[in-house]
Order: structure tokens, then sequence, then C-alpha cells
């Protein structure tokens, strides 16, 4: 039986030219022209929205939730990304900011950020396992996570399996609701606002756990205009006191604000997905050996520049520093809180190899298909063009083997057959 895929990166076909721009980038080859549209081939797509960003037509997008998804639930409450707080100015702090959710008609905000502190601490603790294999591989992106499955399967026991603090937060607000206002777990819905595509493939389809504690995702993108409408009208800073998150919480909405946060060892920090392709290759050669912790994203400046987000990545790090320096200065915001709790946090789902290249169940079959790649990438021309519509020549190759395209796809070999007739007509004549 074939596996159903859910992605959050979908295609309008009404806006697709066909241009071939999104089969050049994408990192799994996950995409194809076929009749003047693109196609996109769940097995391989990771909803890392490569597509999203370089699609000059905007026929790429990602599927979210409506923003009156929230009217669902008596109790509502909103989880930012850190990487809102990048979004707005200096003149817009994270207390207007979370002001501004509670006026737009959430009941509780409880930052990601918080998760993410509680998430270091249970990673540190990770890290002391001296059993564990090397390098560690941070699991908060998911769309790293699933471009692991399809392509790094040696790497998916290096995987760090401590939950996200997205999935953190969203368990801990439930609960911290219900014990504090006694409100009733059934009643409460709870809302990731979110920069990313794969995060919305992560709530729909977890790999974490068996079933997602997020119940929507809201785009930055489309919570952007109404917070800052609402922000331009505030008064003051009212209502109960909020407990902010640390600086280092913050900070994993950029490269690097993960791994800096572990205290011990060699880390890298790793962003962009082309980037990301190369430093796992050398860990799959034994490369990284003398590294102990590797945190990859996907997107360009990290979270900062997720395919949901407003603002430019570099302006929005600018804003996020800016954020960051101000809760240094305040030294009750400034440290690490070590929380006394981090059991419970490990995966309760397994992460599994997910092949993208599987031929045929027959072994003996799939060697000949693969033979039979060889010899026909080895015919091409190795231009990789993508005018066949497909990424590379060896990608037109497998189509051919697969029965979803033909040879004279590529125009060269179309020119060569449309000659070798012409030839044949003039003899005849």
């Amino acid at each position: 039986m074939k596996q159903q895929y859910f992605h959050s990166v979908t295609l309008d076909t009404t806006r697709c030219k066909g241009c071939t721009n999104c089969i050049k980038y994408c990192p799994t080859e996950a995409i194809r022209v076929r009749s003047g549209k693109a196609v996109i081939i769940k097995e391989r797509c990771i909803d890392c929205g490569v597509c999203i960003r370089v699609c000059p037509y905007h026929a790429k997008k990602a599927v979210t939730d409506p923003l009156d998804i929230i009217k669902k639930y008596s109790y509502k409450i909103a989880l930012p990304a850190p990487t809102l707080y990048g979004q707005f100015g200096p003149g817009y702090s994270r207390e207007r900011i979370v002001l501004a959710l509670k006026q737009y008609g959430f009941d509780y905000v409880f930052e990601v950020a918080r998760a993410a502190e509680i998430v270091t601490n249970a990673t540190e603790r990770y890290m002391s396992n001296k059993d564990i294999k090397k390098p560690v591989i941070s699991s908060a992106c998911p769309a790293v996570v699933r471009f692991i499955q399809i392509r790094f399967p040696n790497l998916i026991d290096n995987l760090l399996r401590i939950e996200s603090p997205m999935e953190v937060a969203a368990a801990l607000s439930k609960k911290e609701v219900n014990e504090k206002y006694g409100i009733p777990f059934e009643d409460i819905g709870v809302f990731f606002i979110s920069p990313c595509a794969a995060k919305v493939t992560s709530v729909k389809e977890p790999y974490e756990n068996r079933k997602s504690n997020v119940d929507g995702v809201l785009s930055i993108k489309d919570m952007f205009l109404p917070i800052l409408d609402i922000m331009k009208k505030q008064d003051a800073i009212t209502g109960e006191p909020f407990s902010l998150s640390s600086a280092i919480g913050v900070s994993w909405a950029g490269t690097g604000g993960e791994s800096s946060a572990i205290n011990d060892g060699r880390r890298i920090a790793v962003h962009g997905i082309q980037n990301v392709n190369d430093i796992l290759e050398e860990a799959v050669q034994g490369n990284l050996d003398n590294i102990d912790f590797l945190e990859v994203l996907a997107c360009p400046e990290g979270c900062l520049g997720g395919p949901l987000t407003v603002e430019n990545p570099f302006i929005a790090k600018v804003n996020l520093n800016n954020e960051i320096e101000k809760i240094k200065k305040n030294q009750a915001h400034n440290v690490l809180k070590k929380h006394e709790n981090v059991d419970g946090l490990e995966w309760k789902s397994t992460v599994e190899y997910r092949p993208i290249l599987k031929l045929d169940d027959d072994m003996m079959k799939a060697l000949e298909k693969m033979n039979k790649i060889d010899a026909i990438t080895e015919g091409l021309y190795g231009l990789d063009c993508g005018a066949c519509g497909a990424p590379s020549c060896r990608a037109l190759a497998e189509d051919i083997v697969r029965g979803n395209a033909k040879e004279t796809d590529c125009i060269f070999k179309l020119r060569e057959k449309v000659n070798s007739i012409a030839n044949q007509l003039h003899q005849i004549e």
C-alpha cells in the first residue's frame, strides 16, 4: 500500500507558468514541470519552502490554518515563535507584541522561547550520555528531519530525540492554564504562530509524538498586520505581569541560538538547505567525528528567513538582536532558568527512513532499472538545463525508467530525432 503524505506546501496551477525556477532549487528534486505546469512529488517533498521563495509567480504557497480557527475554542492560547519579535522595529517590544496578541483575542500567551529554555536544559542532559552518537544533530527544524529521513538515513540515529520547543510549549501551556484557572483541557485551544511551512506539516503529521499538542498553526504573514494595527493604537502596557523568557530562549530564532546555549562541546551552526546538505555530507563521510552538536536550519538566517515571515531576514536579525540586548540589560531575564523537570520530553514515536529511490520491490528488477538509469544518463548531454522539466539529466533518466517521461522530453534528443527524420525524408526524395 502506498504511503500517504501530508504537505503544507502546495501548488496553485492557475499561477504556475512552468518556468522551471523551482525545479532548479528544490533540494530533494521533488518538482517536475509536465505539460507546462509544475508537479510536486509528495514522497520527495520536505516542505522546506524553498520553492515558495524562488517562484516569481507566487504559485507555491503554504497552507496554514485560517485566523478564525481560534473561535472553535472557548479558551485560546497563543504560542508566538521568537521569530515574531524580529518582524517589528525597535519601537515594538515583546511586551507590546504579547499585549497585542491578547487584545486580538487570545486569552493567554505562552512564549515558545520559554520552552526553548527547557529544551536547552534537556539537551544538555541528553548530551551528557556518553553512549549517544556524535555529532548530535538538532531536530528543531522539521524540514531538516524530513531531509535526513529521505536523503541521509545513516544519520537518523544522530538526531536529538527531544521534543521541539513548539510541542513542549503547547503541552506546558495547556497544563499551566488548567492548573492556574481550572479551564478543562477540552476547552483549551493552542495555536502556534509560525514562520515555517514545515511546522504545519509536523503538526498535521508529527514525528515526535503520535499526536501533536498544537491545535492550529497560524502564519506570521497572516498575523503581522492585525498585530501591527493593534500596537499602533496601544496607549500603555496594562494587565497582569508577563513572565518573559531569557535571551537564550529568544536567540533560538536565529542561526546559532540553539547551539550557543549549550555550554560544553564543539558546536557548528549551519543555515540554508544547500549548506545543510553539504554539512550532512561531511557527517556521513565521518568528517565531523570531532563535533559534538550540529545545529542545522533549512532557512537562510534560521527561522528568521522562514517562508511565512514578513521582514527581510537580515533586518529581522537586527530587530531580534536589539530585543536580545534589552533582555541582557535586565538581569532577571539574562540567565537561563534551570527548570526543575525536563523529564518526559523524549520522542514518543520513531523516525524512520523514507526511501524515495526505491525502483522496485524485487531486488533484481531494481538493479536492472538502476542499470537502465545509468545507461540513459550516459546517453544524455549532461547539461542539467531543466528544459525537459526535470532538475537534472539523471532525474530525467529516472523518470523515463519509472514511465513518467520519455527520452525526447530532452530538447537535444528531440532535435536529434527530428534531424534523423529529416535526413531520411531527404534520402527518399
